[in-house]
C-alpha cells in the first residue's frame, strides 16, 4: 500500500482521471429529457415530447383556440 506522499499523488491523479471522464461522458437525464421535448403549444408555452400529447394537451387545455396546422392529421 502507498503511504504519505505516494499515497496523495496516487489520491490526486485518480481524482483528476474521474473528472475528466465525467467531463467526456457530459449526458445526463436532465438534459436528455429537455431534448426530447420538441413540440411547444403556441398558447401556454408548454413542451411535449410527440405529437399525440401534444393534441391531447391542445384539445384539452385549449378548447376554443384553434388546432395548429402541424396537428391536423395527428390521431390523438
Amino acid at each position: 500500500m502507498a503511504r504519505g506522499h505516494q499515497k496523495i499523488q496516487s489520491q490526486q491523479k485518480n481524482a483528476k482521471k474521474q473528472a475528466e471522464i465525467k467531463k467526456a461522458k457530459g449526458h445526463d437525464q436532465k438534459t436528455a429529457a429537455k431534448a426530447a421535448l420538441v413540440f411547444t403549444c403556441l398558447v401556454c408555452r408548454s413542451q411535449m415530447p410527440d405529437p399525440k400529447t401534444f393534441k391531447q394537451h391542445f384539445e384539452s387545455k385549449h378548447p376554443k383556440s384553434p388546432l395548429p396546422p402541424e396537428l391536423e392529421g395527428v390521431e390523438a
